[in-house]
């Protein structure tokens, strides 16, 4: 059984959780993060020093943090090759994809983006910088359009772990208020993966909660 803990509401949660969920492994996940407090407590630092989510306990193994090392393990530990394949060549290309879309789309999107608009409350929010940032993440999010004219997944034919990192990013940049390129191939990848009931679950999660009001 694996323990996880972490909101729902937080993006590197909904990866892990989603990850989770595609490879049908049994888990519980515990409130932790934001007000859910959790992650001060001496025997959370114990697991996890940053104070952070998510973390996970996976049976007797040793505790372990930071959502790119985790899904990676999940990965070499339990997922088929079609997700994350044995042949080191196969398995590059899906890193590769993994590692750009953790870099480039998801840190050019959450503290930028997401955060200026959701997390900041309306008389603070820089529309200025706003613009800014989605004219950095556009440039990225046209490599994906790109890509996905080509592939029916980021990274080939199947659901790989390159689309649990660049993925998980899609249902808050579709969702919130702001003006996005016409991208028919990322839409309709979007789309596919609604589709999936794991990101349904996991991923189409409210982020009400992390709205400021003042």
């Amino acid at each position: 059984m694996i323990t996880i803990w972490g909101r729902k509401s937080s993006s590197n949660v909904q990866a892990v959780m989603w990850c989770i969920a595609e490879l049908e492994l049994p888990c519980q996940r515990i409130d932790a993060g934001f007000t859910y407090g959790i992650v001060d407590t001496p025997d959370y630092l114990a697991m996890n020093p940053n104070g952070t989510v998510p973390t996970i306990k996976d049976n007797d193994n040793p505790p372990l943090w930071e959502s790119g090392a985790i899904l990676r393990y999940l990965a070499n530990a339990y997922a088929p090759d079609t997700f994350w394949p044995a042949d080191p060549v196969a398995r590059a290309n899906v890193d590769r994809w993994a590692e750009w879309a953790k870099i480039n789309v998801a840190l050019n999107f959450t503290a930028p983006v997401f955060w200026r608009i959701v997390r900041t409350a309306p008389p603070k929010r820089e529309p200025v910088a706003i613009r800014a940032a989605m004219e950095q993440l556009d440039r990225y999010l046209d490599i994906a359009e790109t890509q996905l004219q080509r592939t029916p997944y980021l990274a080939g034919a199947e659901l790989t772990l390159a689309d649990i990192q660049f993925g998980h990013n899609l249902y808050r940049y579709f969702t919130i208020a702001i003006a996005r390129r016409d991208r028919p191939a990322l839409a309709a990848y979007y789309e596919t993966l609604v589709q999936r009931q794991a990101f349904s679950d996991h991923v189409m999660v409210s982020y009400d909660e992390l709205y400021a009001t003042d």
